[in-house]
């Protein structure tokens, strides 16, 4: 409907006046459509007399073919939002159906498919996830039974060519923000379709609760068909909707066998996490937390343990709200009462939780636990995650972990997969990246003293090495949505982006060292794309954890160093702050694990709080 100059927004009063409306329809040809007039209640005339039958000729629309090009002139696979002179997203996002979805302004087409557009003017932005630039070209439909427009994609950086393979391991193909009815979802042809469009070289499709019994059918217990050789996709499971989602959601990978001993239904599962994870474990899976921040928002000291008092830290920039976490770790107790990583307080200590995942719930929430944990010289690694399309609906990938495989290997599930676990690995929004991270000669997830992983030992305190190569990505000119994103609050989405990194005015952003969940030294990294050499030197005076980061978002994972064979435990003040929150874990808890389970449970709390409770007395600083 037009209401624009010459026309004007509501009726003039004239007895005459004349108003344009522009029809759509979905099939060329003869068309009916019913027209009716009305000025509010009791103005429609009862005989039906005011709506009258019109025929139309709808005039079929150009097949536009698209020639996609990769920036090194491959045929590839891109998403594409396309949009006319008025703003107006084609194809309707409202008449799609899989595997375009509903949800997206987004389409995803490889080389050589169409679209149909009537003549016009359009813009096309084109992307292929966070490692290639966005493109945006003008282009015009003609009237003609079809046309062909070339696309060229440009990449900003390649971790793939330096080892580095990107995958998000926690995508649904039903669900939240997916096609209700059916209730099944969505097949693998489309799900791999949106993992090729967005340069994921490998995509965990989980199946959960509200698509179990159907989406379940797809799990093979190996690499789906669908693969290629440098794209692979996977279904496994997320424990969600099950009895023990209540003490946080699980994503199992790489499993062999999908149903839980003795299950018939979801609602014989177990109801808490401990036995979940064990079994995913000792069938060779690889298994760990999801959305990990749910249930762990610090307090705002006003009463809702959901919100966050990372508000009052210090903003870099001047800012009321702060975007570095320059006092974690945090020592306030959050309410474990949510779905994310909150028995990770207790099953990181008994060893079956390979890692906790992060860039999908505020940073702070995620990083605090997994920094104490740290501390107490447990060893679970973190990974990046997007939970598409519940949390974010927006694309595949917004969450990412980035795994280094031997130079020369092959990509296959199971070396990727092994990188996860062994925390040979970084993790982050894809804008930023640490590769090859070195603490003296110990590569991150190699092997290193003893032949133990990521380990470096020291016979003495010492100056150590810390070696890096670094490159980011942002906007050279802040605009709009860009100065939106940095100044928002750390619990606002998007919760991970190089954005809330920047600098003042300038393009760079801080790559910190941290040693036991502190920053100790910290080098500014210009945010071109170009990528840098980093290197950094620190004293170790105890055992201790290091990593670099860029906050929020990009985290490697640790290198432990122990120090005269001593193993870590590097704050008293940490493993206080767990022995305590196991006691909150279970108080929130109890009540949602089954009686017959209860005993079992309470035990492995108290487990856990003894070890926490060595820690604290074995630390040797505060």
């Amino acid at each position: 409907m037009y209401g624009k100059q010459p026309l004007t927004p509501r009726l003039s009063g004239l007895k005459l006046e004349y108003r344009i409306v522009q029809l759509y329809s979905r099939d060329a040809g003869k068309r009916e459509a019913q027209i009716g007039f009305n000025v509010g209640q009791g103005t429609q005339d009862l005989g039906f007399r005011n709506s009258v039958p019109v025929l139309f000729n709808c005039l079929p629309a150009t097949k536009v073919i698209l020639g996609i090009k990769d920036h090194d002139g491959s045929p590839t696979t891109a998403a594409l939002v396309i949009r006319d002179e008025q703003g107006r997203i084609y194809p309707n996002p409202a008449k799609r159906l899989a595997p375009d979805f509903f949800f997206h302004e987004q389409v995803y087409r490889k080389d050589g498919e169409s679209v149909d557009l009537p003549p016009g003017k359009y813009t096309v932005s084109l992307s292929r996830g966070p490692e290639y630039e966005v493109e945006r070209t003008t282009f015009e439909v003609e009237e003609a039974e079809q046309q062909r427009v070339p696309l060229q994609l440009t990449r900003w950086i390649h971790p793939a060519t330096l080892g580095w393979y990107s995958g998000d391991h926690h995508i649904h193909a039903a669900g939240c923000a997916h096609y209700d009815s059916p209730t099944e979802g969505v097949g693998p042809e489309d799900m791999m379709r949106h993992i090729l469009g967005e340069d994921l070289n490998v995509g965990c499709v989980l199946s959960w609760g509200p698509c179990w019994y159907t989406q379940k059918e797809f799990f093979k217990g190996e690499t789906s068909e669908l693969s290629t050789k440098d794209y692979l996709m996977r279904y496994d499971v997320e424990v969600s909707g099950f009895p023990s989602s209540h003490a946080g959601h699980l994503c199992l990978l790489r499993l062999t066998e999908d149903d839980y001993p003795g299950s018939k239904v979801i609602e014989d599962w177990p109801s808490w996490t401990l036995p979940v994870l064990k079994w995913g474990k000792e069938q060779g899976g690889v298994v760990g937390y999801s959305h990990s921040g749910w249930g762990l928002g610090l307090p705002d000291y006003g009463g809702n343990g959901q919100r966050l008092a990372t508000m009052n830290y210090r903003n870099r920039n001047g800012g009321q709200q702060g975007r570095a976490a320059d006092t974690l770790p945090d020592y306030a107790m959050p309410p474990f009462d949510g779905i994310g990583a909150n028995e990770f307080i207790v099953t990181s200590v008994h060893d079956v939780c390979h890692f906790i995942s992060a860039v999908d719930t505020p940073a702070i929430w995620e990083l605090n636990i997994w920094y104490h944990t740290l501390n107490c010289g447990l060893r679970s690694r973190i990974s990046g995650e997007t939970d598409f399309p519940c949390i974010y609906g927006d694309r595949v990938g917004l969450g990412r972990v980035y795994v280094s495989l031997p130079k020369g290997e092959p990509l296959t599930f199971d070396s990727w997969i092994a990188g996860v676990k062994d925390g040979r690995s970084y993790c982050g929004d894809g804008l930023s990246h640490l590769m090859d991270m070195k603490v003296n000669n110990v590569a991150l997830g190699e092997p290193g003293s003893n032949g133990k992983i990521s380990q470096l030992n020291l016979e003495n305190p010492g100056e150590v090495t810390v070696t890096c190569n670094a490159a980011a990505m942002l906007e050279a000119e802040q605009n709009e949505t860009t100065r939106t994103i940095r100044n928002s609050r750390l619990d606002q989405k998007p919760y991970w982006h190089i954005e809330r990194c920047r600098e003042g005015e300038t393009r760079k952003v801080p790559v910190e060292l941290i040693v036991n969940g502190h920053p100790v030294e910290k080098v500014m990294l210009e945010a071109d794309g170009h990528i840098e050499s980093l290197k950094f030197k620190t004293k170790i005076e105890q055992s201790s954890w290091v990593a670099l980061r860029i906050l929020p978002s990009c985290h490697t994972n640790p290198v432990f160093v122990e120090v005269e064979n001593q193993p870590i435990r590097a704050s008293r003040k940490s493993a206080q702050w767990c022995a305590n929150a196991v006691e909150v874990c279970w108080n929130s808890k109890k009540g949602q694990i089954r009686e017959s389970e209860r005993k079992a449970a309470r035990e492995a709390y108290d487990q856990a709080k003894v070890y926490y409770q060595s820690a604290m007395k074995a630390a040797k600083t505060e």
